[in-house]
């Protein structure tokens, strides 16, 4: 069974019309994408948008062998056009399996918002996905194997792909390619880097897919150092990262700084804006959990982590620096980074960068300053990807 993307972009399109944003403008080539539709095998249409059977030309397929169009989302737009000679689209409801002449089996897949996913066997039994834009697939079961392919909106809703990795109907071998690509993201190399620390990728409009061929399926980092300064968007970052990975657990190395009302604002915007499968810890003894097997952890942060730790060996006291105080914070992070060398765990951990600024007006602040920079140092070195967000803009420094 094959797959031609005849488009691979938001219901609008990429660029929007009369859209001025830095992404549209930068959609242009490769980057620019019509609405998604997808021809299996030449005989079966999912989603029908405007000037299908052009671009059915332009990837070297005709609409000719079609015997059955279906939708997966409602069409807010203008009618679309049935060219001549298609059948008319329809729907199959939830649950409902069709059965094609030409041996496909197309079952409906029930969605937590309006639409229709679709679950594609081939004659040959390779198996697909489709979900359509904003749509995550709701109850879902445990499959006797996962898909061999997964289209669906991974920048939009990175949960689905979540909810797919859980019961595992997307596994390690499952090409997932994202789909319904609108402005949200730059186009081009920041696609492609945010895809591929979730497991997927983007290809052009017009690409043809052999579903159940070997890809080359992006390698999701193991260990991954994020840093940046103050409201960089480095926490921001590391979340994005994880989000398409069901049963995260963040590692909060703050505490609650009972009574600080304005440290308790920021702890809630965190926890908002996260998962709600996520579990939380608030520990700064990471090193059990980095031994631990389970699910992925991102640790947040560093900085904080080295607060505890200077804190527990005196390390602001100039007097218990020199009598031992300095060896035994080598030691923790020696303790620390060999245990991210030795983790089978995934694991994204989120740093500050201070050394940039001003030079701070004491010893215990420069001290602090030096020993974060030598922390980062050591923690990146074992880490397989570093990053460093400005401006919210993510500079990939390995991997």
């Amino acid at each position: 069974m094959d797959v031609t993307l005849l488009g691979t972009g938001a219901p609008a399109g990429l660029p929007r019309p009369d859209c001025p944003c830095a992404a549209c403008a930068a959609a242009q080539g490769e980057d620019a994408r019509a609405a998604t539709a997808l021809l299996v095998d030449g005989a079966l249409l999912l989603d029908l948008t405007p000037g299908a059977a052009f671009a059915a030309a332009r990837a070297g397929r005709s609409l000719a062998g079609v015997r059955q169009v279906l939708l997966s989302h409602p069409h807010d737009g203008p009618a679309v056009e049935v060219p001549a000679g298609l059948p008319q689209p329809g729907r199959v409801p939830d649950g409902r399996e069709l059965a094609l002449l030409t041996g496909h089996r197309v079952r409906a897949v029930a969605l937590d918002a309006p639409g229709t996913g679709y679950a594609v066997t081939g004659p040959d039994g390779g198996r697909l996905l489709y979900a359509p834009p904003g749509g995550a697939p709701a109850g879902l079961e445990a499959p006797s194997e996962p898909y061999d392919l997964v289209l669906a909106d991974v920048v939009g809703r990175p949960d689905a792909l979540a909810r797919l990795r859980a019961v595992g109907a997307a596994g390690p071998t499952t090409d997932v390619v994202a789909v319904h690509l609108d402005h949200d993201v730059p186009p081009g190399r920041e696609l492609r880097r945010r895809l591929a620390a979730a497991g997927a990728r983007a290809v052009p409009d017009g690409t043809t897919l052999a579903v159940g061929s070997y890809e080359d399926v992006p390698d999701v980092p193991r260990r991954t150092l994020v840093l940046g300064g103050a409201r960089s968007g480095k926490s921001v970052e590391a979340e994005r990262r994880l989000e398409s990975f069901p049963d995260v657990l963040y590692v909060a190395t703050g505490g609650s700084r009972n009574g600080d009302t304005e440290w308790a604002a920021r702890v809630s915007a965190h926890r908002e804006r996260r998962p709600g499968s996520w579990r939380t810890a608030e520990t700064c003894d990471l090193v059990p959990l980095l031994k631990d097997e389970g699910p992925p952890l991102l640790v947040d942060c560093l900085s904080l982590w080295l607060t505890d730790a200077m804190d527990a060996v005196g390390a602001w006291d100039d007097a218990e620096w020199a009598d031992g105080g300095e060896r035994a914070l080598r030691d923790r992070v020696r303790e620390l980074t060999e245990a991210v060398r030795a983790t089978r765990r995934t694991l994204v951990a989120v740093s500050n960068e201070v050394g940039s600024g001003i030079v701070p007006a004491t010893a215990s602040g420069r001290r602090y300053r030096d020993e974060l920079g030598r922390l980062n140092a050591a923690f990146a070195a074992e880490c397989e990807q570093v990053l460093l967000v400005v401006a919210g803009q993510a500079l990939v420094l390995r991997g």
